[in-house]
């Protein structure tokens, strides 16, 4: 579920980044640090429709960026993906969703450091979520052959989703030198 008042169509591909979405297409929801940059990764992807930034699994109802950014909230910074599944499926995503992260640091993301920029897959389906976890298996055996600790992403229903304020959505389209510290650690998936 998502709430928001009406927001403008997407910087980018011009299509809505609210529902009502056309009924062939599916969303996938993902916390994988700062969100400006998550948004772009995806965005760019062949058969993406749209994406928006906001704020999921927090305790506090319709918050603000300076709300989650206080810790209080409990609330993640993420990224929602409207997407084509005859284009790319959620497996595609959830690839991109785990090389372009470290999804080890618990509650934070490199220099960001907070429980909006943990690691977090919210499922809509029941499909989506045995792929989530599956992947996350694959990826951890991945990671602890190269060295690296444990997965700390949490992987849970889609809670409800709050759009971020407008200069939050596609920001890095409207501020192309903004920041983005978003980095994976260099292991592939496969």
């Amino acid at each position: 579920m998502t709430l928001s008042p009406k927001k403008p169509n997407h910087f980018v591909t011009n299509n809505v980044i609210e529902p009502p979405f056309p009924a062939h297409l599916q969303q996938a929801l993902f916390g994988l640090g700062c969100f400006w940059g998550a948004e772009r990764k995806f965005w760019q992807q062949q058969g993406v429709f749209s994406t928006a930034v906001g704020f999921v699994g927090g305790e506090t109802e319709k918050p603000s960026y300076k709300d989650v950014c206080t810790g209080l909230t409990g609330h993640n910074e993420a990224v929602l993906i409207v997407f084509d599944p005859k284009i790319i499926s959620f497996e595609q995503l959830l690839l991109i969703f785990w090389e372009s992260h470290n999804p080890t640091q618990g509650m934070r993301q490199g220099n960001d450091i907070g429980s909006q920029y943990r690691s977090g897959i919210y499922t809509f389906n029941e499909t989506q979520r045995q792929q989530a976890f599956s992947s996350r298996e694959h990826y951890q055996q991945n990671l602890l052959s190269s060295g690296f600790t444990k997965i700390t992403t949490e992987i849970i229903d889609s809670p409800v989703f709050y759009y971020a304020e407008d200069y939050h959505q596609q920001y890095l389209a409207k501020n192309p030198q903004g920041y983005c510290g978003l980095g994976g650690v260099g292991i592939k998936f496969n």
